[in-house]
This record gives C-alpha cells, sequence and structure tokens, in this order.
C-alpha cells in the first residue's frame, strides 16, 4: 500500500505489501528462478518478451520488490534496489559512479571493505580516492579535484562514531557536479532520512538493523531520481548482486518490527553509555546522545534519536580491551551489528583489519578502540556483564 500520509512505524508494518487473491496477509516467497510469458495460449496479444511483468529473479522478483518498494517508502527515494549484500550495495553505487581516472572523496571513518574495495581493486583501473574527515565540511571542499564524481559519505561512521552534516555535504557536492551518496546504516531509516537532507542516494546493510536478527546477508540502495535508479539497477543485474526472494521475505520479517526494536535498544544504549563515561577504567566513550560527543547537537537536528551503537576506549589500551572481550558473558565477541543481540568488537583487528594503523589513526580511532552494539536485552544486565569484565582489566 501506498503509506505516505501514515506514521513511521505504521509505514513499517504495512510498506510493500498488496493483498493478493489468496489473502496472505504476509507476503508471499515467489522461489522462482523465472516467470512464464504469456502467449497466444493464454490470450496474449503480445510476443514473449514484449509485456510488462516479471521475467527473471535476477531482474525482479516480487518479494524482492515488496522490501524495496518497502525501504523506499521509508527513506522517501522513487525506488530501491535490494542486493545480496551490503557490499553488493556499495560495490553497485561504485560501479555505476566510478569511470576510469575519476576520483571519490569518502569518510576516512568508514567501513572498512568499503574502503578498502576502492584503494585496493578499483584503482587497478585508475579510480582515485581521497578519504577524509568529514565531519569538517571544509575538508570536502578541500579534497574535491575537477574529475571528482562521488562524494561518499557514512555517518553516523563506522567504528569512529562520527556525524558528517549530510546537508552540508550535498551542497559541496552538487556545486562540483557531483552526487552524494550515504550509508545509513547505523541509523537506519527509523532514525535518519539522508534524502530529505539533500543526499541523492542512500544505501544499507540491511544485514545490521533493517533485518535485525543476525540470519540474513544482504543490501539496499535508494535513489532519489529515477534516471540514478534506472542506472543503478542497470548495473547490479549485470554484476548479478541481486537479493534472493527468500533473503527479501526475512529481511521484510525484521523490518517490520525495526522501529520497537530501536527504540529499545537506544535506550540500553544511553544507559550504558553514561555508566561507561563515568567508569575509571574507561578513557572515553563515542556515543552521539551523549552532550560529549563533539557532533551531538549536528545529530540532534538531522536524527530523530541517537541509535544503538556507541564505542569506547579504555585507559590500558590494545591490551586491556583484549582482556575486556575475553571477558565479556552476555554480549557475544563477533562482528556485525544492529541485532536483538549485543555484540562486541575490535574494530582494529576485525572490522578494520584490512585498513594499516596509519589510516585508522587518520579516521580517528586507535587500535584500543572497543566497538559495542546494543541489542534488546536488559540495560542492567548489559552493565553488570560489562563492570565484571572490566574488573579484569
Amino acid at each position: 500500500m501506498k503509506s505516505a500520509k501514515l506514521g513511521m512505524n505504521s509505514k513499517l508494518v504495512h510498506g510493500g505489501h498488496h493483498p493478493d487473491g489468496s489473502g496472505a496477509v504476509t507476503v508471499p516467497i515467489y522461489q522462482t528462478s523465472t516467470f512464464q510469458f504469456k502467449n497466444a495460449a493464454h490470450g496474449a496479444s503480445l510476443f514473449a518478451g514484449e509485456e510488462g511483468g516479471y521475467i527473471y529473479t535476477r531482474l525482479g522478483n516480487p518479494t524482492v520488490h515488496a522490501l524495496e518498494e518497502a525501504v523506499a517508502e521509508l527513506e522517501g527515494g522513487v525506488g530501491a534496489i535490494a542486493t545480496a549484500s551490503g557490499m553488493g550495495a556499495v560495490s553497485t553505487v561504485y560501479m555505476t559512479l566510478l569511470d576510469e581516472g575519476s576520483h571519490m572523496v569518502g569518510t576516512a571513518s568508514v567501513y572498512g571493505p568499503s574502503r578498502v574495495f576502492v584503494e585496493k581493486h578499483l584503482s587497478r583501473f585508475g579510480v582515485e580516492a581521497t578519504f577524509v574527515d568529514t565531519t569538517n565540511v571544509d575538508n570536502i571542499r578541500n579534497a574535491m579535484r575537477p574529475h571528482t564524481k562521488l562524494v561518499y559519505v557514512e555517518s553516523p561512521s563506522n567504528p569512529a562514531m562520527q556525524v558528517t552534516d549530510i546537508a552540508a555535504a550535498a551542497q559541496v557536492a552538487h556545486e562540483h557536479g557531483c552526487l552524494l551518496a550515504v550509508d545509513n546504516t547505523f541509523a537506519s531509516p527509523y532514525l535518519q532520512q539522508p534524502l530529505a537532507l539533500g543526499a541523492d542516494i542512500v544505501l544499507h546493510s540491511v544485514t545490521k538493523f533493517i533485518n535485525g536478527h543476525a540470519d540474513v546477508v544482504g543490501g539496499i540502495l535508494v535513489a532519489r531520481d529515477k534516471e540514478i535508479l534506472g542506472r543503478l539497477h542497470d548495473v547490479m543485474i549485470n554484476l548479478g548482486s541481486n537479493m534472493d526472494p527468500h533473503q527479501a521475505y526475512l529481511v521484510l520479517r525484521g523490518l517490520r518490527t525495526l522501529g520497537i526494536r530501536v527504540e529499545r535498544a537506544q535506550q540500553g544504549a544511553e544507559k550504558i553509555a553514561r555508566w561507561l563515561e563515568a567508569h575509571p577504567k574507561v578513557a572515553s566513550v563515542r556515543y552521539i546522545g551523549l552532550s560529549s560527543h563533539p557532533q551531538h547537537d549536528l545529530a540532534s537536528r538531522q536524527m530523530s534519536g541517537f541509535g544503538a551503537m556507541l564505542a569506547f576506549e579504555l585507559k590500558g589500551g590494545l591490551d586491556a580491551g583484549r582482556t575486556l572481550m575475553d571477558s565479556v558473558r552476555l554480549a557475544t565477541l563477533a562482528v556485525s551489528l544492529g541485532g536483538v543481540e549485543t555484540l562486541i568488537e575490535h574494530p582494529a583487528s576485525m572490522t578494520h583489519a584490512g585498513m594499516s594503523r596509519e589510516d585508522r589513526e587518520a579516521a580517528g580511532f586507535s587500535d584500543g578502540l572497543v566497538r559495542y552494539s546494543v541489542g534488546i536485552e536488559d540495560a542492567d544486565d548489559l552493565i553488570a556483564d560489562l563492570d565484571q569484565a572490566l574488573a579484569e582489566v
């Protein structure tokens, strides 16, 4: 159904669902690779391939389209493209917008593989990239070149929890004839809509908050312009990074409860962040809901909440961080984030191991940083877990 006039949680529950003749309350799983064309025997007046509808699941599928429609409505875009992974979405953006000899400007504190893919692989084809601290928009402006084609921002960023002024970044990009793409994974559409702030493309690893149950890998792209959406879709289908119908069904199921999960988790995150900030063994806490966060006021303006992600530095550095992660009992030591379970990880040796120490430090985080994705457990239990683990540090 079209849900433009509905509230966010109503959109989450009903978006993308068009009841068919079966009366199914949920979107069916169209687990098929190909679709039958109508021919003369079925009363068709056109040859096969000349009619509308679905042809082959790599090109489009009803279950996948339901998810795409739902997320596009949440983000305020003209349409969406679901991909087999978050990196499938990232790769589609890069391959669509970056030609041989072109240049991009990106957030230095970005998901590791999003940076490594450009610097290690696309560089072989003459693509150049400059990664800067995008919390200072002047850094974006100063990094622009005549052949810059893309500004790529992650906000809040992974794992440094930095917030970029999306409207200001869009203005700089557009002044130079570039497009702005925003990775909105940490916020989710429940807390932030970059297209409304001027971005041209928004993307998510739906593996994280949108699905929220650590059982699916997937990505999605949303565009504000039909021409851009068409270009992205053409590249995606030729890359073969389409989402599977069963993936889409599971992500849709997770999407329905995004609001209540985020609300619950961010309540816990704020309580835990304030507790950590007062702990004698913690050097600093990075949670955008704290007034001590350098972009707290900006986040208050461009987001409707502060989310469930936080990071913190221990006074004991790298060794203390490892001891902490080895000592937790309730939080799970694992990569990924945004699930119902609380996850703890060490970026320097896990999600951002592909970056050099120098690049990590330039991106705003040290080897001692711990990333903590708060789930929906009782906050007091998570604090007790951290308390006993910190006693071992």
